[in-house]
């Protein structure tokens, strides 16, 4: 690939303003293994009390906040319920199987991104020693960029109550659901024990998660995190970005959604190209089978990064892409089929 121009690979890929650095240049640090650690200390209570919740915990990654949550709901052997192709079972490496020791029971998706009610209930096993036991519903919001609605979320709920089961959310761009629905996150947010907000994908920190829910539960995950080498020293340098993100970030997600819908209604002009339309911040492009190689080497050649493969691509918007980022790749899409 040429160098890069527009990048709109993921949210992942964005780089702290120079506001956030000079926060994390001042941040107050400590020991947070020790619990000396008052940035980290400050991040935790603010987000937890955010959403809601007891308790939260700042961790390196969204991979590691989803494993403690299952590890900290689930013992060895036991089950949990999660989307086919849910990020916490297809892009976590197994992390859950080999290192919990925990079962997953993957289910399809309907068109719209949820799970068939009926298909999350009938996939609960009885109470057997032939089966792993099922200890949580796993639910993702948003799902490839799609906002899964709350009603849908209150009644996966109702289940996991009805059988005494953990439910957990997915939140990695929590932010940009509530963006979409107008909604509080303490909200969004209440049917659930435990949940993992992303603060390195469209709120743009560096680095880090946070998984927040009850005490007990949070009690354990800081024990596992531990056990998986996530135990953390002075940590505010990195916490002091997450709370930058919390006060300047959120807001300003509604541009990234705009600018999404901007590229859709771009890309959409041409034939070749099916769109489907961004609730948030994130597009699916196919191209058509005669063009789609072309296409993805002249993006590249470009300097138009994307991830894609066999002709669909995946377009991010985030808080690095300007309205000149979208208007000049625009132009440039333009100017490949204007030469075909």
């Amino acid at each position: 690939m040429n160098a890069i121009r527009h990048d709109f690979r993921s949210d992942t890929v964005t780089k702290p303003s120079a506001g956030m650095r000079a926060a994390m240049a001042a941040a107050e640090v400590g020991d947070d293994v020790f619990g000396d650690d008052p940035t980290v200390n400050r991040l935790e209570q603010r987000i937890a009390g955010m959403l809601g919740k007891d308790a939260a915990l700042f961790v390196p990654s969204g991979t590691m906040s989803n494993l403690l949550a299952l590890m900290s709901h689930c013992g060895r052997g036991d089950e949990y319920i999660a989307g086919q192709k849910a990020h916490l079972y297809v892009n976590e490496a197994g992390g859950a199987a080999v290192l919990g020791s925990i079962q997953p029971q993957p289910i399809g998706h309907q068109a719209d991104g949820t799970m068939a009610l009926a298909d999350i209930e009938a996939a609960i096993k009885p109470d057997d020693a032939h089966y792993a036991r099922t200890r949580v519903i796993c639910l993702e919001n948003t799902f490839g960029g799609r906002v899964i609605p709350m009603d849908y979320m209150r009644a996966v709920a109702d289940i996991a109550r009805r059988h005494d089961l953990g439910l957990h959310l997915d939140g990695a761009r929590a932010f940009n659901a509530t963006t979409v629905l107008g909604m509080d996150i303490a909200a969004f947010t209440a049917p659930f024990d435990s949940v993992s907000i992303c603060l390195s994908k469209g709120l743009g920190a560096p680095v880090g998660s946070v998984l927040i829910g009850r005490r007990n539960l949070i009690d354990t995950a800081r024990r596992h995190r531990k056990m998986l080498g996530g135990g953390l020293r002075q940590s505010g340098l990195l916490a002091a970005a997450g709370l930058y993100a919390l006060d300047n970030n959120v807001a300003r997600l509604a541009d990234d959604h705009r600018r999404a819908r901007q590229l859709a209604e771009g890309l959409s002009r041409h034939a070749a190209l099916t769109v489907t339309a961004p609730d948030t911040n994130i597009l699916w492009v196919d191209a058509h089978a005669d063009i789609a190689e072309a296409f993805d080497t002249y993006l590249a050649e470009q300097g138009i990064a994307v991830i894609g493969r066999y002709g669909q691509q995946r377009w991010v918007t985030h808080i690095d892409i300007t309205d000149d980022d979208v208007s000049g790749a625009l132009a440039l899409v333009d100017r490949f089929f204007e030469r075909r």
